[in-house]
């Protein structure tokens, strides 16, 4: 929701350290993959009980994701780059509420609806990008993205909080786990309906 405000903010902040990256020749999928490891790492924290760690490695691989489009603004994106960039994270998305489940079963069902309506904001995500991406429909938004980024109420800045938040305060995560999916479902069918308003000419 607030993503396109802060995203002029974080490149500003970020591409000074891109370029630095870049000239050392760091690549931006090394970069995307250790960001990765670090997501995976925080799930993995949150599954043994260790939620200051798990909270720090989950804002780590934020910075990791800011920092790949920096180094790729500075040396050159490519496809395999945006296809790396999106799927790592959805898959980081759901690795920690699977982590929160491992911690403690009762927040199985939570964590298993949570997952599915990922599942729901990540396919209306992706199918409108390809689909715009065929019909030459761009933006920058969002800054200048591999593939089109179409916005909701539940973006990745929102995520972002709500998995910090359960991760330090694991106590809290059955309802704000049911509250964030529902608001992932609106999210959801609100790009749902920006596909049959755009794409309806068939």
């Amino acid at each position: 929701m607030f993503d396109a405000a802060l995203r002029p903010w974080i490149d500003r902040c970020l591409d000074p350290v891109g370029r630095g990256l870049a000239r050392i020749g760091v690549s931006p999928n090394a970069v995307s993959w250790f960001g990765f490891g670090l997501g995976i790492a925080a799930a993995m924290a949150a599954a043994l009980g260790a939620p200051v760690t798990a909270a720090l490695l989950i804002l780590a691989n934020r910075l990791c994701d800011g920092l790949d489009g920096a180094v790729a603004r500075a040396s050159g994106s490519t496809d395999l780059g945006a296809y790396l960039d999106i799927t790592l994270d959805f898959i980081f998305y759901s690795a920690v509420p699977f982590g929160l489940a491992l911690a403690d079963p009762g927040h199985a069902l939570a964590a298993a609806f949570l997952i599915f309506s990922f599942v729901g904001t990540g396919s209306s995500f992706l199918a409108y990008a390809i689909i715009a991406q065929k019909r030459g429909i761009s933006t920058e938004a969002r800054g200048k993205k591999g593939f089109f980024y179409l916005g909701g109420l539940t973006e990745g800045g929102e995520t972002i909080i709500f998995l910090v938040i359960v991760v330090l305060f694991p106590q809290v995560f059955v309802p704000l786990a049911w509250v964030f999916g529902l608001l992932c479902w609106i999210t959801t069918g609100t790009r749902v309906w920006s596909a049959i308003m755009q794409f309806s000419d068939g």
